[in-house]
């Protein structure tokens, strides 16, 4: 098929790799000249295992396009996949202006029949707006058809996710509509469910919402562990064997980041709101991931006593591993906190750095971890990459000042570190 992906983001630039790499001629659109450049040379300004290699080979094979015109792309594409922003507003809503930019340049430029597709999270009733932005904007006697397609994937994985999907949801209005896109997901081969628009839309932020609610119940255990001496970690496997449970999404710690969960959420309680549903249990959910980082805040000032003119070596700075993302990163929040008690930090993550230093002032980084450990008052571990877990830790006694470990993401096991002669603290663990 001929495919245009709108926004050259997590979503779009995946999407579009993945779709070229199905055997379709894809052509992504991104506003950003400096990116778009970027990306024709093969190198993509997220990382993401998997995705470099993956649009070299399809640049190479010429079915993968780049380019910043968004208006000649509509006008040689079959299926048009919407995948640009949708920030938060301050209150919360999601800011829907590219979305409307986007349909409403596609509506001008539709010479033939176009399938519109909404890839990006957005409120139930989007596909609405979409059409009514079409119709409106329209030349008289096109025909066109608005679709869902919400995506579900996760940043570290999301090549792996987007070709082995669990399902695939499609909001469709018209058979037209779902022949095509079920013709174009046919082979990754899994569950197609077809549903209407608004059940769609609203199938990815019950998802999301249900998936960090999840989070947030595992890590209130984890604080009744830490006041009680239970482990959360035996907790959350007893729970996980339940097959009505699952083990899923029950590692306690620090909480959600990102830009999906802190977001979707966020943005779910104000679709709730408007339709006249108060969601309090989900208001629950996001007060709870707040004061999980205040709460390790408190390990921290536990382990050190005073905070004021320490050295903290902080090990981990995207919000999960095999990312570079930071948006909403629970370090973000940590590290402004102990700045503003007078801790200096040093840092290190394994890909996050160069985003990291866009976002904190006065943050020495580190070459690699051990460097980040030498001279540190204790040792602050925020995301759980696997080469932390495979630290040399008799090194990392012998480079901090002293053996203090405070670990939000339960990385090592308590006995071993007290027998290895640390100070250790995690979450929710004896």
């Amino acid at each position: 098929m001929k495919i245009t992906v709108v926004g050259c983001g997590y979503v779009g630039l995946v999407s579009g790799a993945c779709f070229a790499s199905l055997g379709n001629q894809v052509t992504c659109v991104d506003i950003d000249a400096k990116k778009v450049a970027s990306l024709k040379k093969g190198k993509p300004t997220i990382y993401e295992p998997g995705l470099e290699e993956l649009i070299r080979q399809n640049l190479k094979k010429k079915f993968l396009v780049f380019t910043t015109d968004l208006k000649a792309a509509v006008r040689k594409s079959d299926v048009i996949f919407i995948a640009v922003g949708t920030p938060p507003r301050p209150n919360g809503e999601a800011d829907l202006s590219f979305v409307e930019d986007v349909a409403q340049t596609i509506a001008l430029e539709m010479r033939s029949y176009k399938l519109v597709v909404e890839k990006s999270t957005v409120p139930v009733q989007t596909g609405e707006r979409i059409r009514q932005t079409l119709a409106h904007h329209a030349r008289k006697g096109v025909s066109f058809d608005v679709a869902s397609n919400p995506e579900f994937l996760r940043e570290g994985t999301a090549v792996r996710d987007f070709m082995n999907p669990d399902r695939i949801i499609l909001g469709v209005e018209s058979k037209r509509a779902e022949a095509v896109l079920s013709d174009l997901y046919k082979p990754l081969k899994c569950p197609i469910v077809v549903a209407d628009l608004k059940s769609a839309e609203i199938i990815k932020h019950a998802s999301n919402s249900f998936l960090a609610a999840k989070i947030s119940f595992i890590n209130a255990i984890s604080r009744l562990c830490d006041a009680s001496g239970a482990d959360v970690e035996k907790v959350a496997y007893g729970m996980g064997l339940d097959r009505r449970i699952g083990k899923g999404f029950l590692n306690a710690g620090i909480g959600f980041g990102g830009f999906c969960f802190p977001k979707d959420l966020a943005a779910f309680i104000r679709i709730s709101e408007k339709l006249g549903y108060n969601f309090e249990l989900l208001k629950a959910v996001e007060q709870i991931n707040e004061d999980q980082k205040k709460f390790f805040l408190k390990k921290i000032e536990e382990a050190i006593w005073n905070i004021n003119s320490k050295t903290i070596g902080v090990l981990g700075l995207a919000f999960k591993p095999n990312t570079d993302d930071m948006r909403f990163a629970p370090s973000i929040d940590i590290i402004a906190a102990l700045q503003s008690q007078g801790a200096k930090i040093k840092a290190f993550d394994p890909h996050a750095m160069g985003k990291a230093k866009e976002v904190f002032k006065n943050v020495a980084y580190g070459s690699d971890s051990y460097s980040v450990c030498k001279g540190s008052d204790c040792l602050v571990i925020l995301t759980e990459w696997d080469e932390f877990k495979e630290l040399d830790l008799q090194r990392v006694k012998r480079l901090l000042k002293a053996p203090v470990v405070v670990d939000g993401r339960n990385l090592y096991d308590p006995k071993k570190m007290r027998a290895l002669g640390f100070r250790y603290f995690s979450m929710g663990r004896p």
